[in-house]
């Protein structure tokens, strides 16, 4: 199984003066659900190197096992500090592809043509595609075959309007998530705020939130070994 990971490298929280980027536990927990299955993990994103961590996510009440695995871990660490530019990333060399949220990605992932172009192949090629959290903003400029917006019909899922208000952010990221797949025809579900949610349809893993990272990655795992 070789899976690609691909992180934001956007570091900037609009307007706020405040850091954003990757969340932790949305990479760390994915990474070990898929390395310890025997998963050949690249790592990826927008302009290579080491992607901005969200100093949120590396606060004391964000930390969980996985993240503190992560940081014991150098060959993770050096691993995730020389990401590959998704440029040089070819689509068919992987089996499947990963994206961990964070705010960073409503900025770069949401308009990366690189990105979109990956997308646009794995789904092309019905290879697993999972997103959670904010990265689902990955899906607002694809398209599928017919010219339709990828998730147009689909089942998705992704952090929530009433999610985002809880965090204060409403007035600060570009576009609101629920509402952008809602606009792109997706079959938009949601539970509860900062609980376990996960939806799939087909090859297609959407995670609503932190909580529901390491679900996402084993419902990615399910695909990958069917």
């Amino acid at each position: 199984m070789n899976v690609l990971m691909v992180l934001t490298s956007h570091d900037r929280l609009g307007d706020t003066g405040e850091k954003t980027g990757f969340w932790l536990e949305e990479f760390a927990a994915p990474y070990y659900v898929l390395l310890d299955a025997g998963a050949e993990i690249t790592l990826a994103s927008p302009k290579g190197g080491q992607p901005p961590l969200d100093p949120k996510s590396d606060a004391k009440d964000a930390q969980t096992p996985a993240t503190e695995r992560f940081k014991a871990d150098a060959d993770a660490q050096r691993k995730l500090a020389s990401t590959t530019p998704l440029a040089d990333i070819r689509a068919e060399d992987y089996d499947a592809v990963f994206f961990p949220g964070g705010h960073g990605p409503m900025w770069d992932l949401a308009e990366s043509a690189e990105a979109r172009r990956l997308v646009e192949a794995f789904a092309a090629q019905d290879r697993p595609i999972g997103a959670v959290c904010h990265a689902p903003a990955v899906f607002r400029r694809t398209l599928a075959a017919n010219g339709e917006p990828l998730v147009s019909g689909r089942r998705v899922t992704g952090f929530t309007n009433s999610e985002e208000d809880g965090v204060g952010l409403t007035q600060v990221v570009p576009f609101l998530l629920e509402d952008m797949l809602k606009a792109s025809g997706a079959l938009y579900e949601k539970g509860a705020d900062q609980q376990p949610h996960v939806v799939t349809d087909g090859n297609l893993v959407t995670g609503q939130n932190p909580a529901s990272s390491e679900p996402a990655a084993r419902e990615l795992l399910k695909l990958l070994k069917a």
